[in-house]
């Protein structure tokens, strides 16, 4: 006996924000970009530059849903799982085809899987390694897995599980898969909604129409309706909102929060703040010592829920965010599935700060350094307030600015005792973000340095577990007893920021972060 799960929610109807009269089709939509793509290969990848362009070029099997939080058919138009949990079935749709016009075959999927699966394969094989191994049969592509996986339909609708032709991939210059990966990513072909068809690194991207996509817009013509989507990189904050004002771009990404009201009261822009699964931190080393050898206060708990209780969320929302965020009350975002509504993280208390400083010890305070990105108006805003807040316990918190690649590579180093953090989920799960945040195997626990051993005795559960209400249970505590620790200081929750021309319509960045452009047309 088999249980089937299918999923028949049309990803074209739920990402359009509003159509209620008949779509455009043709023209080219021009999008500015603060960077550039580095690298467009769904596999050997984990840049969020490329994530977001990698997901209009290639096509998964699954793919994730409207609001983030779940699945729904991609190249597969369903699946099944065994009673057991130890397998699943993909049914692939038929008549589906490379942006070339190749047909997309079991054997592809189960090369394109194998390939994303193998252990030194980038960093997100990890994903799929619950799968012991794949078989095909006509249409079919059967995974056997090595135990229970929980968390494997989302990971089918993420970048990396996406379909790749062997026979094309197979054909690039290159004697390892590397050197391959590397040229086919000059002009990769997928099964996404448009294909590469120009680039000039550093400063334009132009991806086409793929004319033999497979899914159908509202007009029952196969989608996408743009003819093609032109990308300016326009490093720029500044340059690329007067570039939208002045008509010369239709669309612009990472817009300054400082500049969101401004925009909102323009007639002829439509701002964006679309929901995210972003969160925004302080990363506290939680190390007895420092790599210095000097004695770190923050690896008394009482001291680090302190710094916390110090911090009024409300007001930095205001100062920083200028109202469009919300505080951050567990270490996931809000968005994120299994999520616990019942947490309410660290309300602003000066009196139980003051309390928990003088039981640790440290009723005058002390002085600690927070590493920040120079040129960042967000980081050094930040940091400025909390600054003032933390002296209210005594606290005197020093910046240290510098350039981004200075302090990632003291974070990673360990060489530090705050710094400036931010989060998005790639995957519908709440896996990823606990194992990096909380499983001290994977990055140190965010280089923090935290281990609790029964959050990782209940991760290993969770990782098996099929029971949607046991998981959810299991992740509730996790939350609890990571707020408990307070490994980091909690602060917010903010949107994707994404100005639109006001003829633009249909364009959804989902809260994974996924730039959709496939129901995106030019209102004429």
């Amino acid at each position: 006996m088999k249980r089937l799960v299918r999923t028949t929610l049309a990803l074209g109807a739920a990402l359009v924000l509003s159509q209620s009269l008949a779509v455009e089709r043709g023209g080219t939509l021009v999008y500015g970009r603060y960077a550039d793509s580095l690298f467009l290969d769904p596999v050997l990848n984990d840049a969020n530059l490329d994530i977001w362009i990698l997901t209009n070029l290639y096509d998964t099997l699954l793919q994730p849903s409207a609001n983030g939080k779940g699945v729904q058919p991609g190249l597969a138009s369903s699946y099944t799982v065994s009673s057991d949990n130890k397998s699943m079935k993909l049914t692939l749709r038929s008549g589906i085809k490379f942006a070339d016009g190749s047909p997309i075959t079991a054997a592809d999927v189960k090369w394109s899987l194998d390939r994303a699966r193998k252990p030194d394969n980038g960093d997100w094989s990890g994903s799929l390694a619950s799968i012991d191994n794949i078989t095909t049969s006509g249409n079919t592509v059967t995974l056997n897995l090595k135990r229970p996986d929980p968390t494997l339909a989302a990971a089918l609708a993420t970048f990396n599980s996406a379909i790749m032709s062997q026979k094309l991939f197979n054909a690039a210059a290159g004697k390892n898969d590397a050197e391959k990966a590397k040229a086919f990513a000059e002009k990769p072909i997928g099964s996404g909604p448009f294909v590469l068809s120009e680039w000039k690194k550093g400063s334009y991207m132009v991806i086409k129409r793929n004319p033999y996509y497979w899914k159908k817009g509202e007009d029952g013509k196969a989608l996408p309706y743009l003819d093609a989507v032109r990308f300016e990189i326009i490093p720029d904050d500044n340059t690329r909102i007067l570039k939208l004002q002045a008509g010369e771009i239709q669309g612009a990404e990472f817009i300054p929060l400082a500049r969101v009201n401004e925009l909102k009261a323009n007639p002829k822009i439509n701002m964006a703040l679309f929901p995210s699964t972003q969160v925004n931190f302080i990363t506290m080393n939680n190390r007895p010592k420092l790599k210095d050898g000097s004695t770190n206060p923050l690896s008394d708990v009482r001291v680090r829920q302190a710094l916390n209780y110090a911090t009024n969320k409300d007001a930095l929302i205001q100062i920083v965010t200028y109202g469009v965020g919300k505080p951050m009350n567990s270490f996931m975002s809000s968005t994120t599935p299994l999520f616990d509504t019942s947490q309410k993280g660290f309300p602003y208390n000066l009196d139980k700060a003051k309390a928990l400083m003088a039981a640790a010890g440290y009723k005058n305070g002390f002085e600690v350094t927070s590493m920040a990105t120079s040129g960042s108006a967000n980081d050094l805003a930040q940091l400025t307030a909390l600054q003032q807040m933390w002296a209210q316990i005594g606290v005197k918190l020093k910046i240290e600015q510098l350039d981004a690649a200075t302090k990632t590579a003291r974070y990673r180093a360990n060489d530090f005792q705050m710094r400036t953090g931010g989060w998005t989920n790639d995957i519908n799960d709440p896996s990823q973000i606990t194992t990096y945040f909380a499983i001290y195997a994977t990055v140190e626990s965010l280089h923090t340095g935290f281990k609790s051993a029964e959050i990782e005795k209940l991760f290993e559960q969770s990782q098996s577990e099929t029971s949607r209400v046991k998981r959810a249970s299991i992740y509730r505590r996790i939350q609890t007893l990571y707020h408990e620790a307070a490994p980091i200081v909690y602060l917010y929750e903010t949107p994707y920021p994404v100005a639109l021309a006001k003829n633009v319509k249909g364009f959804v960045q989902i809260p994974l972060g996924n730039n959709i452009f496939a129901a995106t047309y030019l209102d004429k």
